[in-house]
């Protein structure tokens, strides 16, 4: 690179992820777009299923007294860091997707006759359970986090822009715009988040992960 390049990532990396940008000579900016936090919540009339979609609620269920009590339950997970994290602390994760829509057709075609219990937050996306419900499966949600915009101007000019979740692509948008910086997206569905607000300079990343985004990055700028 013969000039070095801006990047903002629109929530604060890890120090080896930030590393690598560094290494490869760019001017990395890094701002939380989102912040979340845990609920309150019972869990009562949980059914003998289990659905995360997110880290964010497992680890909300893993503050929760009794979440020891879930342990013998079957889970359904979206994310191999999702499925990582569960696996981790003990849950039988027997079915894992990259995305919400793949993980509901996989319930739907294999899984109908079964319950379930999908602990989200409360911007969840409805593609999971609008599935269920069309197909008449048995599930009921518990609200486990919540997650706020955290909207900021930014004045440095732009080459890039990492986004990694549509509240992200949201909460940027609600204080800038984007022109001509390249957006790299974690994966389809925050990239359907900037087309439906006519932005059509994408990259998406391989996998859903950070550490692809950030190969995304160094691959197009090299």
């Amino acid at each position: 690179m013969t000039k070095q390049t801006n990047i903002l990532s629109t929530k604060k990396l890890l120090p080896n992820q930030k590393q690598q940008l560094l290494d490869a000579n760019f001017l990395v900016i890094e701002e939380d777009f989102i912040e979340t936090k845990i609920k309150n919540f019972e869990l009562s009339k949980v059914n003998e299923n289990l659905i995360f979609t997110s880290q964010n609620a497992v680890q909300s269920i893993l503050n929760h007294p009794k979440f020891e009590d879930l342990k013998s339950k079957n889970v359904f997970s979206v994310g191999m860091k999702t499925k990582d994290l569960l696996t981790e602390n003990g849950f039988n994760v027997i079915a894992y997707t990259g995305y919400a829509s793949d993980l509901a057709e996989i319930i739907s075609l294999v899984y109908s006759n079964e319950t379930f219990t999908f602990f989200c937050g409360n911007l969840r996306r409805d593609i999971l359970p609008e599935t269920l419900k069309e197909n008449g499966i048995i599930f009921n949600e518990i609200e486990v986090y919540e997650t706020n915009l955290t909207s900021k101007k930014i004045t440095q000019k732009l080459d890039g822009i990492l986004f990694f979740s549509p509240s992200g692509v949201e909460s940027y948008l609600k204080s800038n715009t984007i022109k001509e910086e390249m957006c790299f997206c974690i994966g389809e569905t925050t990239a359907e988040a900037l087309e439906n607000k006519k932005i059509k300079n994408i990259t998406i990343a391989e996998k859903p992960s950070v550490e692809n985004v950030i190969a995304e990055v160094i691959e197009y700028f090299n």
